[in-house]
């Protein structure tokens, strides 16, 4: 089983630039630094079709979770989200917690109509822990959607510059 989680993040700028800034290592530097992250490290291959490639590891705090996560977790809790974008329109996304058994698998799909572009992220949460695997996916869930929060405030600012 997993848990299915879909946001949209309105941007007012065309896809070219949204597509530009979310290629641009400084950003996905700027988002690690707004969701928190205690240490991260990005890198950026390649270009929009051929295939463009994202890394980001990144450390989050675990504060504010539930002691039952917290116990699976620890105090912090490592990432690696990798990314390929084969169009300026569409990137494939795989977000792993190294030696933790569970993933998020999905895409990120850029549509553009009178210059506002919306970017629909679309992610699979797979946790294989029986009996609680639903709490976490929930709890996963939870946080993903406050970490795109922070990403959509910072691509609001960086586009507005």
């Amino acid at each position: 089983m997993s848990t299915r989680i879909v946001k949209e993040l309105v941007y007012e700028a065309p896809l070219s630039d949204v597509a530009a800034m979310l290629a641009d290592q400084s950003f996905r530097e700027e988002v690690c630094v707004a969701t928190r992250a205690t240490k991260y490290a990005v890198t950026v291959k390649g270009v929009h079709g051929d295939p463009l490639e994202v890394r980001i590891e990144y450390s989050q705090p675990t504060e504010g979770l539930p002691g039952f996560a917290k116990k699976l977790v620890g105090s912090e809790v490592d990432i690696v989200q990798s990314e390929t974008w084969t169009s300026l329109e569409h990137g494939d996304i795989h977000v792993t917690i190294p030696g933790k058994p569970g993933e998020m698998v999905g895409t990120a799909v850029l549509t553009e109509a009178d210059g506002v572009t919306t970017e629909t992220v679309t992610m699979d949460v797979t946790v294989k822990i029986p009996l609680v695997a639903g709490k976490i996916e929930d709890l996963i869930g939870k946080n993903l959607g406050r970490a795109l929060r922070a990403e959509h405030r910072a691509g609001v600012a960086w586009l507005a510059r």
